[in-house]
């Protein structure tokens, strides 16, 4: 990826991890790792960047700020304002630990919330039908 590719927010040269403050740019969107596989298999190209908590076993989408401030959706977190993101180096696509399970793109590093949520939603009650997700 070339430095023109990473978005404004995401620091080019960066060779750590960095915990960036949610709501300017962009709202994380936090979500198991199993929803969220199945989740990103229903939004095939239409997703943005994910990042991958390899230890953690979570997936973070990045929507419009704000875009999702009224999602109720069960095992789903809206990280906005008053709330940060761990990002791995712009170039960092495997584990273990933090990583890009897709990577930036340049113009396409936030998803489109209406897009995202029909899909968690078709995902939860998916896992619902299979028993697998308690509360949906």
């Amino acid at each position: 990826m070339t430095g023109n590719a990473v978005p404004r927010w995401l620091p080019v040269r960066a060779t750590e991890a960095r915990a960036l403050a949610a709501g300017h740019w962009w709202d994380g969107i936090r979500v198991p790792l199993e929803l969220g596989l199945r989740t990103l298999g229903l939004l095939g190209e239409s997703t943005g960047a994910v990042v991958r908590d390899g230890y953690g076993a979570i997936l973070y989408w990045l929507v419009a700020p704000g875009t999702a401030a009224d999602w109720n959706l069960p095992e789903v977190a809206v990280l906005g304002r008053g709330c940060h993101v761990v990002f791995p180096p712009p170039l960092r696509v495997n584990g273990p630990g933090l990583y890009w399970q897709v990577p930036l793109a340049r113009n396409r590093d936030r998803t489109s919330a209406p897009l995202l949520h029909a899909a968690l939603t078709a995902s939860l009650e998916s896992s619902a039908r299979e028993g697998a997700v308690p509360g949906v």
